[in-house]
């Protein structure tokens, strides 16, 4: 008997319930979403709304979509549940006081305007030879990292391994907003005591928002690269398709013990002797054994050419 392969799924960081929105206002019996809530891009969702013949833009009481009808008919007074509730996008539970006409909710739009700066809950972490892999999130061959959060947006950053290697940057040239990056391409690069280096973007997108902390203060990354130290915010094209280039999960673990073992080879007898002492990672091993080689370590880690 042939097995089919099992699709790769987005997997949304803190997303708390997989339930499409038709199935939360009733209009499927069960649907699971695969698009983390992304609803501009869903085929399923498009396919829908055509034959409903909704309009795709809503901006006006008689083009909203369908399931306001079932929520409005489902839910009444005190037992309205706003649908961001319903969709998990919020974890604490708040009433609909506009009937679910979301189009001129004011709570609505300062959601959207928040998900693109706030901060989530810090991840979980797990250990790969030493280095600290931040649980949910998706991992680039060139040591950066993403997560797609509520609404499809994913956000971006550097990976443990890379701040521990090549220290702490003392400028980072960052994408300007509405600039569009490629998979497998220069996204930003970085700066340390005249030594610069390219990194490459893990997903293609346009570039929605900058953290600008991080831009006037880049150690902050070194010091925390999961959380506080995120890059930019990028709308995704096609995020599925992203998928075939990054890393998950187990997959993650294994990609990254077999990069310190590369990096074993590459110190020698040198690494061998702190990983006798039970060492953890260093936090700036260019700094400390800059006879590695800069450009040898962008070349082998980072995947680019030096700068």
């Amino acid at each position: 008997m042939k097995r089919t392969k099992k699709k790769k799924k987005v997997q949304g960081f803190q997303v708390l319930t997989d339930e499409c929105i038709w199935m939360k206002g009733g209009v499927v019996n069960f649907r699971e979403c695969d698009n983390d809530f992304d609803c501009s891009s869903c085929p399923f969702d498009k396919g829908m709304r055509k034959a409903m013949g909704i309009d795709k833009t809503i901006t006006t009481e008689s083009a909203a979509p369908k399931w306001v009808t079932h929520l409005q008919l489902r839910y009444t007074g005190s037992e309205r549940p706003c649908r961001h509730t319903l969709t998990g996008r919020i974890d604490a539970p708040k009433i609909c006081p506009l009937n679910y006409e979301c189009y001129h909710c004011a709570f609505d739009q300062m959601l959207d305007d928040m998900d693109l700066v706030q901060e989530t809950t810090a991840p979980a972490y797990s250990l790969a030879s030493g280095y600290r892999l931040a649980e949910g999130y998706y991992y680039h061959l060139g040591h950066s990292w993403t997560r797609f959060e509520h609404g499809g947006r994913v956000r971006v950053g550097f990976d443990d391994f890379s701040v521990k290697v090549f220290g702490a940057a003392r400028q980072l040239d960052l994408p300007p907003l509405g600039e569009h990056v490629k998979q497998g391409q220069v996204g930003w690069t970085f700066t340390r005591n005249g030594h610069q280096a390219a990194v490459l973007s893990p997903v293609t997108g346009t570039v929605l928002a900058i953290n600008q902390d991080v831009r006037k203060h880049p150690e902050i990354i070194h010091a925390d690269p999961y959380h506080t130290g995120w890059l930019f915010i990028l709308e995704p094209d096609m995020p599925k398709r992203n998928l075939k280039g990054l890393y998950f999960g187990k997959e993650s673990h294994v990609w990254m013990d077999r990069e310190v073992a590369e990096l074993q080879k590459m110190m020698g007898r040198e690494y061998e002797r702190l990983a006798a002492t039970g060492s953890e990672p260093l936090n700036d091993l260019f700094g400390l054994y800059p006879e590695v080689g800069w450009d040898k370590l962008v070349k082998q880690f980072l995947r680019s050419e030096p700068v």
